[in-house]
């Protein structure tokens, strides 16, 4: 995204450190050289020390945000399959509907509790999700979580209809609901609840003597998810670093004088002389290095695969670089540091996507087409992660700007609120549903309709931020209300207690 120019007096010369790297924000090669895949994010100081982590031991674990971009329509992702709830279901569709005899049922552990809203009725997924609906029935590594979207306090229908409470701002709207979820804020935003996380793990990177820079990874692109307000986002291309940007010879043409040049360029070969140009030069040195570290440890990783790596699945190679990043942690750091037990980083926040979900036409067609390549990504990251042995390590969700309507437009879905999604992992408490069922009982009635099918979510996103954070081993209050902001609203009532262990 391109950032409007500061006005001429916006960074005077007696600008602090933090304001410069606050209000510079993404400073990257991307800016000037786009097809590197590499962002040069800066990493926004702290007002506030960091919170320390719980002692959690010596182990690694990582957080992934799987984003669908354009808003998922999760009525054809996870579909009511016993008789009277498919027929409701088809009867609000219409032509959208998936025919009940395709749908692929979910056979919840027997000692799940009885989904509040259901009825006794039963849950199927897409037929483009086959290799989901086997970890949720056999593996028991995924867990459905039903009607979650922004929320700043428990809300019902008669107090959304006088907007008595207070609503999450922007509603419906692309930009600014991938950034409240991302973020709990509208566009705009500086710091996301990921990078929040990835703030406390920071503190123990450093401890480690790792590298701290590798603390959140972005393979997506630019995302305020991944902003902390000490931890910034660093940015790998999908299918790895780049060589170029490792900045030796042999990546430019076999020219010391190439690698010069480019670092005059950029500013990190001569000494520069004005305050913020020096820090540009600080980030832009710290990226190239970070670079140079990440293409050296990994070129010693391969991720042993059980089948062949999926082709065309953009999601697919962002998982895979991801999986081999983390199998490299152990050596991203200094052996024997103190705090560090020779195991390299400790944490690592990763942020990928998947684009194309606003479906407001051919929803039908093209729908399944992007299920199937989450269905695939999700399974290969399994198994790559059973393979390296790090799958009670690892925590993956998906995440999306909203859902849709459960009425169709003709050949589509429009904007809608809350929706369902999925975390998976060996630590997840899978094989069973989380949250209630939505009452929706006509195209604008039930007690989670607003209108059209848009359900009012029963379940917040800080629900799952505050659910994630504390098994990646967060425990500070001070930090949690950061990560959690509305988690106070909600008197500690939490849905997703349980949903993690340790």
């Amino acid at each position: 995204m391109s950032h409007p120019p500061l006005p001429s007096d916006a960074l005077p010369q007696q600008a602090s450190r933090r304001d410069f790297l606050r209000r510079g924000g993404a400073l990257s090669l991307g800016a000037t050289l786009p097809a590197w895949g590499m962002n040069l994010a800066a990493m926004a100081a702290s007002a506030d020390a960091a919170a320390a982590l719980s002692n959690t031991g010596d182990g690694y674990k990582a957080l992934v945000c799987v984003f669908l971009q354009g808003g998922n329509d999760h009525a054809n992702t996870v579909v009511p399959v016993d008789a009277g709830g498919h027929a409701l279901y088809a009867r609000l569709r219409g032509a959208l509907a998936t025919p009940r005899a395709q749908l692929l049922p979910l056979s919840p552990l027997a000692t799940a509790p009885a989904v509040a809203g259901l009825a006794g009725g039963q849950l199927a997924l897409s037929p483009a999700l086959p290799k989901l609906q086997n970890l949720f029935n056999t593996e028991r590594r995924l867990a459905v979580l039903l009607n979650i979207g922004p929320l700043q306090q428990p809300t019902t229908l008669a107090q959304f209809r006088a907007r008595s409470v207070a609503l999450p701002p922007k509603l419906f709207s692309h930009n600014d609901q991938q950034s409240v979820w991302q973020s709990h804020a509208a566009e705009g935003s500086t710091v996301g609840w990921g990078g929040v996380i990835g703030d406390q793990g920071l503190l123990l990177n450093r401890a480690a003597q790792a590298t701290e820079s590798l603390s959140c990874v972005n393979l997506a692109g630019n995302a305020v998810y991944l902003a902390g307000q000490q931890a910034g986002q660093f940015m790998v291309n999908p299918l790895g670093p780049d060589r170029l940007l490792a900045l030796q010879p042999a990546n430019m043409l076999g020219s010391q004088d190439c690698v010069d040049a480019f670092k005059a360029l950029v500013g990190t070969q001569e000494p520069a002389v004005h305050r913020l140009a020096k820090e540009h030069s600080a980030i832009m040195r710290r990226a190239m290095d970070t670079n140079a570290v990440l293409l050296d440890k990994l070129s010693a990783i391969t991720v042993p695969a059980e089948r062949t790596q999926p082709s065309g699945n953009p999601l697919a190679d962002q998982l895979r670089t991801a999986a081999r990043i983390m199998a490299a942690h152990r050596n991203l750091g200094a052996a024997g540091a103190a705090g560090s037990g020779g195991t390299g980083l400790r944490r690592q926040v990763f942020f990928v996507s998947l684009g194309g979900f606003d479906l407001h036409d051919n929803l039908s067609g093209q729908h399944p087409v992007l299920l199937a390549q989450l269905d695939e990504a999700l399974a290969q990251l399994d198994t790559d992660l059973d393979a390296l042995q790090m799958r009670d390590q690892v925590t993956a969700f998906t995440a999306s700007d909203f859902g849709r309507t459960l009425s169709s437009n003709g050949d589509g879905s429009d904007h809608g609120w809350g929706s369902h999604h999925f975390v998976m992992g060996g630590a997840v408490q899978g094989g069973r549903f989380w949250g209630d069922w939505p009452e929706v009982t006509d195209h604008d009635s039930g007690a989670q309709n607003i209108g059209q099918g848009r359900l009012l979510p029963t379940m917040a996103v800080d629900h799952l931020a505050e659910a994630l954070a504390r098994w990646m081993g967060v425990s500070d209050a001070a930090a949690l209300d950061r990560i959690a902001p509305h988690r106070a609203a909600f008197a500690g009532n939490s849905p997703l207690t349980g949903l993690m262990s340790v």
